[in-house]
């Protein structure tokens, strides 16, 4: 059985040795919710590294978006080279939910954009989990949605052995029950290709195709192949003699148990029907008839309809009001409750869980009481709150400034546990008594770099941005990096195209911009291609960029989100990794949350100086390695030179030869031109946009 090795070059001071012993103290006896404060660049991923190699048990880490959960995933892929570091966030780089509005009786059909690469990652993590026990998965809030039973995606496997009795028609139709295109001229993921008696699979979760060479009746040969190239991969020379092939979807139907699942369905098709019929809804009942029918009629023929997933509940086999199958189950299923939960930047993370409930329900009342889906799909949904708490063995929470909630909840499962000990009279091990002396708290105020906090000033808020522009050059003088923060995506849009007109080498970062993307923005501020990142949330929390030395706030005293005192000390946290950090507060009046986050600031950093004159520590920066890209980049294509490209959008549409393209260029090319299709509206260039969606109507012919 593999186990969990970390590696690093690095050691846990004490004050990391102290809060891992407590953590650790803490789960082993039993305290079910713990918090651990830890100030930007304290080492709390390192930290839970340690914990998790301590205690050996597969780990969910849950951050609340991907820019960071990607760096997370890079991180602990870093800590943990020889296991199973998996990556599991919303696949959509697009996503437009299906949605009704009666005011104008404007039905939207949902429609995404799904990266394939995410899409591949995602599966590789339920994949690891219900095959390897060295797991860790960094994941987004989209873990609580809904992806089917565990049970039956690992009952779908398909487990290929060299020699066994097969026929090649056997093997076909197989591989189309497991979701498998069959792709004869484009080999990709998710799809096989059969060239005589040879079938080449590409597994959707990951990036190594198999070979099956066939006999008469059976399979003669296993080999391991490069998708590109076809050709055999050296470090799969010693022979294989069996692949498990698992499904190229999460949803995947039995096709022995649809009779009686059609049944069910028509069954509460015929009650709501009668239903719209009693209440004078013809249109709803002749609207959700067409539905229902084509639905059936595809998931007979194909095994699967887009919005399978609203008949989710008949397939698993659940009851009306029954929780979704998540991600967690996939933890659940093969190790009850044997694992562990990290809620990374807890105060963020937990209201986001708390709140996905209630917004899916709300658009989903529509969509069923005017007759476009049965009542199942509001059991297609994200889990509830108290489900979602009912599920994960415990936590541990980490944040620079957990809410009262967590610490509550920590406090009073070590107030308990020391209950426990006391009724029962059992020894407290040495490790827990520092978790009791602070109930369920353990605190991580100290950097391993000995960089305290950094120096606060406020301005005034009137020319901000003639100062923030004398600031950033001063900085990238001296080979030094800015953030700056807004409160708006068209503020942090329009700065950055008015800093990039004065000559600077600046970028914005935001919501919109895709995943993958994200991180690769970051890393190039890193490298010197940026001088500074304009930003509205996501240069909060987690980030953790060594190079920046200036972190300027703008209108700081615009009380509110994103100007409040949690987001005041996580935004000024980015200067603490940099021994010159220092923030700029542009305000006109100083604020409750601009003086409490003060306040807050220079505690910590008094009491960090103090300990570091202590002990002689003298502050270094800190250094760090800029990782590889999350996914490789492939090299450019023939569709990246049709196009000439300014910094936001198209000038426009290039002559583009349809015959010329393979089915798989075509895929891409549609999706890149949705992105600027979008692109083009948001700036105005409807005449654009309009061409471009003309062009993908004929792409998608």
């Amino acid at each position: 059985m593999n186990t969990f090795k970390l590696k690093s070059d690095y050691k846990p001071i004490p004050d990391q040795e102290k809060a891992i012993n407590a953590l650790c103290g803490g789960v082993q006896n039993g305290i079910d919710y713990q918090v651990l404060l830890g100030v930007t660049g304290s080492g709390k991923t390192f930290t839970v590294a340690n914990v998790i190699e301590r205690l050996q048990r597969p780990a969910l880490i849950i951050s609340h978006n991907k820019t960071l959960a990607a760096q997370l995933y890079q991180e602990f892929r870093d800590f943990f080279p020889e296991n199973a570091v998996s990556f599991f966030v919303s696949y959509y780089d697009y996503y437009q939910p299906e949605a009704y509005i009666p005011s104008t009786d404007t039905y939207i059909e949902k429609d995404s954009d799904i990266n394939e690469l995410i899409d591949k990652l995602r599966l590789a993590a339920t994949t690891n989990l219900l095959t390897r026990r060295d797991t860790i998965v960094v994941a987004s809030v989209s873990c609580i949605y809904n992806i089917g039973s565990p049970r039956e995606y690992g009952h779908f496997v398909f487990e290929i052995s060299k020699g066994v009795k097969i026929g090649r028609k056997q093997i076909i139709d197989r591989l189309v029950d497991l979701q498998y295109e069959r792709g004869d001229f484009g080999f990709h993921r998710g799809t096989f290709r059969v060239m005589g008696n040879t079938i080449d699979i590409y597994p959707a979760y990951q990036d190594e195709g198999v070979r099956l060479e066939l006999g008469e009746d059976n399979i003669k040969d296993l080999t391991i192949i490069n998708p590109v190239s076809g050709s055999q991969i050296t470090d799969h020379k010693s022979p294989v003699t069996n692949f498990v092939l698992y499904p190229a979807k999460h949803y995947v139907t039995d096709p022995s148990k649809n009779k009686n699942v059609f049944e069910e369905i028509k069954r509460d098709l015929a009650e709501r029907i009668t239903f719209f019929k009693k209440n004078g809804k013809e249109l709803e009942a002749y609207r959700l008839q067409n539905r229902v029918k084509y639905d059936l009629e595809m998931i007979s023929e194909l095994g699967y309809v887009k919005g399978i997933e609203n008949y989710s509940r008949y397939f698993d086999g659940r009851a009306p009001g029954d929780p979704p199958y998540t991600l967690l189950d996939y933890y659940q299923e093969p190790y009850n409750n044997d694992w562990l939960t990290f809620i990374d930047e807890s105060h963020i993370t937990f209201p986001q869980i708390r709140g996905m409930y209630n917004g899916d329900v709300a658009r989903k009342n529509l969509l069923i009481d005017y007759g476009f889906r049965l009542p199942a799909a509001y059991d297609n949904r994200p889990l509830k709150f108290e489900e979602f708490m009912r599920r994960i063995p415990g936590f541990i929470a980490t944040s620079a400034t957990p809410s009262e909630w967590e610490v509550g909840m920590a406090r009073e499962s070590a107030s308990i546990l020391r209950s426990k000990v006391t009724r029962f009279g059992k020894p407290v091990p040495y490790q827990v008594r520092s978790t009791l002396d602070e109930p369920g708290v353990v605190q991580q105020l100290l950097r391993p770099t000995g960089i305290p906090d950094p120096k606060v000033e406020i301005r005034s808020a009137r020319n901000q941005v003639s100062d923030v522009i004398d600031e950033i050059k001063k900085v990238a003088k001296r080979g030094q990096r800015t953030l700056v923060t807004t409160l708006t995506k068209r503020t942090a849009e329009d700065l950055s195209q008015y800093l990039i007109e004065q000559g600077m080498k600046v970028h914005y970062l935001h919501s919109d911009v895709a995943t993958l993307e994200r991180s690769d923005i970051l890393d190039d501020l890193r490298r010197g291609k940026y001088d500074c990142i304009i930003g509205v949330n996501l240069l909060r929390e987690g980030l953790d960029l060594p190079e920046v030395s200036l972190v300027a706030i703008l209108d700081a005293d615009k009380e509110g989100f994103l100007r409040s005192e949690v987001s005041l000390i996580q935004t000024m946290g980015r200067a603490a990794r940099h021994v010159e950090g220092r923030v700029i507060l542009y305000a006109d009046n100083v604020t409750g949350s601009m003086e409490r986050a003060i306040a807050e600031v220079e505690r910590r950093r008094k009491y960090q100086i103090k300990v570091n004159k202590k002990y002689g520590i003298k502050p270094t920066s800190i250094t760090k390695p800029i990782r590889e890209r999350l996914v490789e980049e492939e090299e450019e294509s023939v569709l990246d030179k049709l196009f000439e490209k300014t910094e936001k959008t198209y000038l426009k549409l290039p002559d583009i030869e349809l015959d010329s393209l393979t089915p798989m260029d075509k895929r891409k090319l549609t999706v890149k031109l949705r992105r600027e299709m979008k692109l083009a509206a948001q700036d105005l260039n409807f005449e654009l946009a309009a061409e471009i969606r003309d062009k993908i109507k004929e792409l998608e012919f």
